[in-house]
């Protein structure tokens, strides 16, 4: 397969990246700053240097032309404000997804976060909130393309911890931690399984092997 990966310097990306180009597929991943290319390349991907926050719609899909799956992992990242949870974390969501229905890709797959879509409570910090509210955003203008067979993966509070290859996964889990490595790993099985299509998934660390859990994740 040819991947496209929005947000290829991210710390899940690039663990997607080497899982991809281990087993030998193409994967490409665009980027905001020229000086991340050598980490990219060290992963086995191509580095695409194209700012979503300034980009075009016409811009981005050129990248995506022959893709067989895309997958959005960008993120404002720690330090941002609240204006940036909005351009990136939302809008250049809405961007990508925009760009892969022009360019043909069906196969789409987004990071989002545990606790998108619920209530935030009034003492959340701010920028969090903000952060909440734009991957709320995010999230449902892609589940309302009919022509993005999409999954959304909403991963508990993250760790570098080693991962385990075992898993929590459903549309609803109790809040947790998982590990970069086990999102990763479930978004390569993602990719491989097309029946989770249209499914919104919380994941969190657990006891399931990885690929049984995506495989329950259809039942």
């Amino acid at each position: 397969m040819r991947i496209v990966i929005a947000g290829g310097h991210g710390q899940i990306a690039l663990r997607l990246e080497r899982l991809l180009a281990r087993r030998g597929d193409e994967v490409a991943g665009i980027i905001r700053r020229p000086e991340q290319a050598g980490d990219l390349l060290a992963a086995g991907a191509e580095p695409v240097v194209r700012d979503l926050e300034e980009a075009s719609v016409d811009d981005v899909a050129q990248h995506l032309e022959a893709a067989d799956a895309a997958v959005f992992a960008a993120g404002a990242g720690p330090g941002s404000g609240e204006a940036r949870k909005e351009t990136v974390d939302h809008a250049a969501a809405v961007l990508f997804a925009d760009a892969a229905e022009r360019a043909g890709v069906r196969r789409f797959l987004v990071v989002s976060s545990m606790g998108a879509d619920r209530e935030i409570p009034l003492d959340t910090d701010p920028v969090f909130a903000a952060y909440l509210r734009a991957k709320t955003e995010a999230d449902a203008a892609v589940r309302a393309r009919l022509a993005l067979d999409w999954t959304i993966l909403r991963p508990g509070r993250l760790t570098n911890d080693p991962g385990t290859g075992r898993v929590t996964l459903a549309e609803h889990v109790d809040y947790g931690s998982v590990t970069r490595d086990d999102v990763a790993a479930v978004l390569l099985a993602l990719l491989d399984e097309p029946r989770t299509a249209g499914r919104t998934l919380e994941l969190v660390g657990g006891g399931t092997p990885i690929a049984e859990a995506v495989s329950a994740s259809v039942g």
